[in-house]
Formats: C-alpha cells, structure tokens, sequence
C-alpha cells in the first residue's frame, strides 16, 4: 500500500456491524480490527460459536431473535434501541461488506483509517440540526479523476449509515429499508446527507455467501423489492429496468429542505480550521501521480 491516511482517531457514536452467516467472512470487521477502530457485530444468537471462531466474544452482542426471515429489519431496530438505551444521541450501522475505507483528496481516492472517516462525518453532521440520516458514498460511484461535491444533499444513505437516535422514524418493511428510512425523514422536513469526501469500498450484493441474498433476492425478489417501495412511496419511487435488471427510481428532487446552522458554534472558526489529517507514507511512494499529491499536501 503506497498511500494512506491516518492518526488513529476514534469515533464518538457507537459503532454496530451488523452480520449473519459471514462468520469467516465479515469484511467490515476485519478492517475494523485493522483500523483500530471500536465497535461491535451484532449477530443471531446460533451463530456465536462461529463467530468467536474468528473474533473476540467482547465484540460480539447476541440479538434476542433468529431467523425472522424479515431481512435485516429487525437487527437494525434493535441497534437503534441498543445505542439509544446507552445513552448515544446517535449511532454508526454498516453493513458487514466493506472492506475499507477512503477519502478522496483532488480526484485520487486514498485508503483512509475508519476512525479519521466516521470522526469528521461526524463533526459535519453536529454542525447542523436537521440532519436526520448520514453516511459514505460508495467508492465505485466516485472513480479517481472524477469530480463529485465533498456530499450529496437529501439524497439515499446507504451501508453506512450515522442515524439520529431520537427520531419518531424506524427502519420496517422487509425491502430496500434504507431508501426507505431516508424517505421517511425527507418527507418529515429534515435532511439527509451523503458523503462523497469519505466513501466506503463495498463489496458487490449477491457476490457473498450470507447476508440476505438468500432470504430476499432469490428469484424474482428484486422485482418485488422495486414494487413494495413503489406501492409505499407512489409518485415519489416507480420501477424501471436498469442493468438489466428491476430497480427502483426515486424522484429525490421532491426534497428541497435546507441545511440548518446550529447558532451556537463559532462558524468563522470552523470555517478557517485546518482538517486535523496528514497523509502519512507507509511504504515508498511508487507512483508519481501519488508523490506529488503528498508533496502538495504537505506543502499546504
């Protein structure tokens, strides 16, 4: 790896990894580890013995149910009643898939510790008071040399997700349950955001054993995804073919709400802060793209 970005920064929310049936597979906890980041996966109670196979039993937290055959609906549920019971004002939930995380810098998209990422999402996200719903972009849809805004404004949040614990909304449903969550809270007049500063690289759906493959997407399950979030949503989601294949289409453009100040920060301070991250070489910089966007970067 010839680039990096880090300082060991932890986030302030918890952090919950939600996984079933990747005991020897959860990406996101692997990187996690890696990153030095804190969290916790949340599992079915039949799957511990796997899972402490190949992780520590502190990590680990047993949901009160198994095989509800209702997606991951109700594990979310019951993160959100988990972290709120804690006494978080909001919490971290992600999907067990990714495998790292990045932010982009000038078009080049640098591997970046998850601790630095969720740290300064979140520092974004409490500048605000309507924010309801964040998260990272997907890495495939900001490719190197493209250009794409730091975020996306009222838009779907999916994966990775930082939710405000005292919403009236919750995650239900048995399909497309993110787009879902986030159309509850646009339609409510608070925000949502998405991040393309920091973005997530996940792993394509249906191309993992576990996770819900088998439970929603076999046979024609896409279909019926597309259209129960068309029934819920009508004039708002329609199902169009797209990649050959049936895909919901939200109009996103139905939600105009503004970003709301909190009138209690410094805003001239925040504006003339330096981001407190430094890319750091870890190994000798091959690429001469790469030496001198570092050499640019130190020199301010």
């Amino acid at each position: 790896m010839d680039k990096y970005l880090g300082s060991y920064t932890i986030p302030r929310y918890p952090v919950y990894v939600i996984s079933k049936g990747r005991a020897d597979c959860c990406l996101t906890a692997n990187f996690l580890l890696e990153d030095g980041c804190p969290f916790h996966i949340v599992i079915e109670p039949q799957e511990r013995s796997e899972y402490e196979k190949h992780y520590d039993p502190s990590l680990l937290l047993d949901l009160p149910f198994k095989n509800l055959g209702q997606g991951s609906i109700p594990a979310r549920n019951w993160v959100w009643a988990h972290s709120k019971a804690a006494g978080a004002e909001r919490h971290w939930i992600l999907d067990d898939n990714i495998r790292k995380m990045e932010r982009r810098y000038k078009g080049q998209r640098i591997r970046c510790e998850a601790g630095i990422a969720l740290h300064h999402c979140e520092e974004f996200v409490e500048r605000y008071s309507n924010i309801a719903v964040a998260g990272l972009n997907y890495s495939m849809f900001c490719p190197e040399g493209s250009q794409a805004p730091p975020f996306a404004l009222n838009v779907h949040v999916y994966s990775c997700l930082l939710i405000r614990n005292d919403l009236e909304q919750r995650w239900r449903g048995r399909y497309n349950e993110d787009t879902d969550l986030c159309l509850q809270v646009l339609s409510a007049g608070l925000c949502t955001v998405l991040f393309n500063a920091f973005l997530i690289f996940k792993v394509a759906t249906m191309t993992m054993k576990g996770g819900n493959a088998d439970e929603l997407y076999k046979g024609d399950g896409r279909l019926k995804m597309a259209r129960s979030l068309e029934r819920r949503w009508p004039g708002v989601v329609e199902t169009k073919r797209r990649f050959r294949r049936p895909q919901h289409v939200v109009k996103w453009n139905s939600f105009d709400t503004p970003l709301q100040r909190r009138d209690d920060l410094d805003w001239r301070a925040i504006k003339e802060a330096r981001p407190t991250m430094h890319l750091i070489e870890v190994e000798e910089i091959q690429s001469e793209a790469m030496r001198q966007l570092k050499h640019d970067y130190d020199a301010g």
